[in-house]
């Protein structure tokens, strides 16, 4: 699995969870059946995921197949690249310490 992390020069706390280990955000795996995008943006900031659900209808003519974070994709030719691109600018990493450490508090 592919993982886009912050890394601990960044948020020494690491991942709550496993702190030695640096704070999860993206990840990118391929499975049995099918391509998956770890998105945790999507898990935790609803305005994010409701703006990625209405955009997705716009650039793929196949239904969002998605749980919590985990955006599936079937073949490689389907997944809208240019969505995700914008997807991934859309959190800087400062927002998602910042983020991560208001939902980590609660």
């Amino acid at each position: 699995m592919i993982g886009y992390e912050v890394p601990h020069r960044l948020y020494p706390a690491g991942y709550h969870v496993s702190p030695d280990q640096p704070l999860l955000f993206v990840h990118l795996a391929l499975q049995k059946n099918y391509i998956a995008l770890y998105h945790m943006g999507l898990y935790v900031i609803p305005e994010l995921l409701e703006w990625f659900k209405t955009e997705y209808a716009k650039h793929s003519r196949y239904k969002l197949d998605m749980g919590k974070s985990c955006i599936r994709f079937k073949r490689l030719g389907v997944i809208p690249f240019k969505l995700v691109g914008v997807l991934m600018s859309k959190i800087s990493v400062q927002d998602w310490i910042n983020i991560y450490e208001q939902q980590h508090k609660r």
